[in-house]
């Protein structure tokens, strides 16, 4: 199942918003920062460093945060809240085996440093043990099963969803994995920034080894054998730009034919270990298997051995004691250049979120989410709806059979705003104050018996994949869906005070922009069922990809930090998107009162200038050089910057609400601009 999100999960990385219950009487009455602005800058020139030059100027990026900006502020308010809500639960002493009993205790049990420091390496040492008396491969992989069952394993990406063939049906699915560092080029490249990750993985493997009791020199040596074996666990992997592709990430094969691919990993015995009942799978990246199944039988026993326990270890640092959380902060810094670890309640909050999620979502929703926001929600993306609808109708390259299958598709989106209808069931999770490692395990292994329940079973298309809190969204092409938790459901992007060019040019292009990878060069290969599926005339196929190529170019020449380029291919699903749902969410917003006044000023701004500037300030970003850097390689979202020049420079109504000449930097003439949808 391949989600499409707004943003990137860097942390927990947050997207887009509409309004929630605030509980102060408080009413916001401005909505743009002119102060953030830098006027001497020309709009058609960088119109992002435009709205917002000054905020990018003076903002000091907090020392735990590797980012800052609108989203960031909006998911350390939303922290708090839930902050209250597990600390009332904590103090409660509510009934064993209630929900408030079990966020409460959960929390209690990670905020418990007294006990965790006590106990040190202590929790990982049975597990070491059976590792260390594992006598060949084959009793490894057994142990791999084992561990995979509470995500303690390495090796093993696994996840079950809707086959993307079949799509009212659950397959399994088996994904590459084995890699400690972002992506396959940081075992190869040479420059000084992979490097010091090199160097850095290093220097964290070792230090999790000598925590354990290991000297020095071999975990040293444990930590140069992990990365060799990594180096060529590595060629095997596909890159970010080509695990884009969903017809190569789709091979289903029979459970004897993954035998036959891979037959030292002992596929009937691993099953029968991990509760896998099937008779076919897809195996998303079949290479990865493949020469994982020659290097178990290849490589020293001795060095899979420290292989295991490095990832065993490294799954579990930040549950114990202050020596395992620093080293494995310390590898982090590396990647997202955090100066300092947040505070450890925001862990607890991620945590509780991420193991007990429809449990706090509960909690959250009955204290914060309106039915008012629902109501407002509903009519914005239903608003939208219509509009694309009408854009496609009025496509000048689309054939009318192509056009008809579009617009059926968009049509039925199954559209899911606020929190779940059906909540999941914990009752099998026990959860208890003195054991934080303990807990977590439970969750896991409560959340991957979910999981395997659902193998071969109808899909249940009322399931979320984000838990309520969570401050994000997704399209979901196998549902052919759009999710907007009640989490991302609050100001800068939503406020029923706010006029409508705020809430269209930050709510509204989100929604477009979520609507429209529906049809991105990703989404377009579903058809209205969720299917994989090509319903494209060969002619209207062929004009869609001219469009996209030149998309991807132009976003390829956009350059950064020491001139490196954005990859125009890797992140072409969410330009396409961008672009799009910049378009629709203007003339949906043009259906306004406010939208058909062109005169009418606030803040010394026309309403179509308030639209434009409402959507840059929504994605004004200030990333960590360290962050970025790791962005460009693996993430398929565009810098902030050009997620806002992109989509404005191809639009005609942006050169008239600021008057922007043909001799601006950026200008593009009217033949050249970009657009699909």
């Amino acid at each position: 199942m391949k989600l499409k999100f707004g943003l990137p999960l860097i942390g927990m990385a947050l997207i887009i918003a509409c309004q929630s219950k605030n509980t102060s009487t408080e009413k916001r009455t401005v909505f743009l920062d002119t102060a953030g602005m830098d006027t001497s800058v020309n709009p058609g020139d960088n119109f992002f460093m435009y709205a917002n030059g000054k905020w990018m100027k003076n903002t000091v990026i907090p020392d735990d945060q590797s980012g800052w900006g609108s989203f960031y502020t909006l998911y350390e308010d939303n922290l708090k809240k839930l902050k209250g809500i597990v600390e009332e639960a904590e103090k409660e002493n509510a009934a064993k085996g209630s929900i408030k009993q079990k966020v409460g205790d959960y929390y209690a049990s990670g905020m418990d440093t007294v006990t965790i420091e006590k106990l040190g390496a202590e929790p990982l040492k049975p597990v070491l043990a059976k590792i260390d008396a594992a006598k060949d491969y084959k009793e490894l992989v057994s142990l791999l099963a084992e561990l995979s069952k509470t995500d303690e394993a390495g090796l093993l990406g696994m996840g079950v969803g809707a086959d993307e063939k079949n799509s009212t049906k659950n397959i399994a699915s088996f994904y590459q994995s084995g890699l400690s560092l972002p992506e396959k080029d940081y075992y190869f490249k040479t420059d000084s920034t992979t490097k010091v990750a090199r160097a850095g993985f290093v220097t964290y493997a070792a230090k999790l080894f000598n925590l354990t009791g290991v000297d020095a020199a071999t975990a040293t040596k444990n930590a140069n054998d992990i990365l060799a074996l990594e180096t060529e666990i590595a060629k095997s992997h596909r890159s970010p730009e080509e695990l884009r592709d969903p017809q190569k990430n789709y091979n289903k094969m029979s459970v004897a034919q993954l035998e036959q691919l891979a037959p030292n990993l002992g596929v009937a015995a691993l099953f029968a270990t991990m509760k896998v009942k099937t008779d076919s799978v897809n195996v998303g990246q079949p290479t990865y298997f493949k020469a994982l199944s020659t290097l178990l039988a290849s490589q020293p026993i001795a060095v899979w051995k420290t292989k295991f326990k490095y990832d065993y270890m490294a799954r579990n640092a930040g549950f114990l004691s202050k020596s395992f959380v620093d080293a494995s902060f310390n590898f982090n810094k590396i990647f997202n250049g955090q100066k300092k670890q947040s505070e450890r309640w925001k862990k607890l909050i991620n945590g509780i979120d991420g193991n007990l999620g429809d449990l706090l979502g509960q909690l959250y929703v009955e204290k914060y989410f309106t039915p008012e926001a629902k109501k407002r929600m509903d009519e914005l993306v239903n608003n939208l709806q219509k509009v694309f609808a009408t854009r496609i109708a009025k496509l000048d390259w689309m054939s009318a059979e192509t056009k008809t299958k579009a617009t059926e598709k968009l049509n039925i989106f199954l559209k899911k705003i606020g929190y779940t209808t059906k909540w999941k069931n914990f009752d099998d999770v026990t959860i208890s104050k003195g054991d934080y490692l303990g807990n977590a395990r439970n969750a896991r292994m409560h959340g991957y018996n979910e999981m395997i329940g659902k193998i071969g079973k109808p899909v249940d298309k009322t399931e979320w994949v984000m838990t309520p809190p969570t401050v994000n969204a997704y399209y979901n092409p196998t549902f052919n869906e759009i999710v907007f938790p009640a989490g991302i459901l609050q100001f800068p992007f939503f406020d029923a005070n706010a006029d409508d060019a705020i809430n269209y040019g930050a709510i509204g292009a989100v929604i477009g922009h979520e609507m429209t990878h529906g049809f991105d060069d990703q989404g377009r290969q579903y058809d209205a069922a969720g299917n994989m599926k090509d319903w494209w005339t060969k002619a209207d196929a062929d004009q869609f990809k001219t469009k996209a190529d030149k998309v991807a170019a132009m976003y390829s020449g956009f350059t950064l930090l020491d001139n490196q380029h954005v990859n125009g291919n890797l992140t072409l699903g969410e330009n396409l998107a961008d672009i799009g749902g910049l378009a629709i969410a203007y003339d949906a917003f043009k259906l306004t009162e406010q939208g058909k006044e062109a005169a009418k000023k606030i803040d010394g701004f026309t309403p179509d200038q308030r639209f434009f500037l409402a959507f840059a300030q929504v994605w004004r970003i200030k990333d960590r050089d360290e962050n970025m850097r790791v962005r460009i390689k693996t993430d398929p979202h565009s810098p902030e910057m050009f997620r806002v020049n992109g989509p404005v420079y191809s639009m005609e109504a942006f050169y008239k609400a600021f008057n922007v000449p043909a001799t601006a930097k950026m200008y593009i003439a009217p033949a050249n601009r970009l657009g699909v949808w």
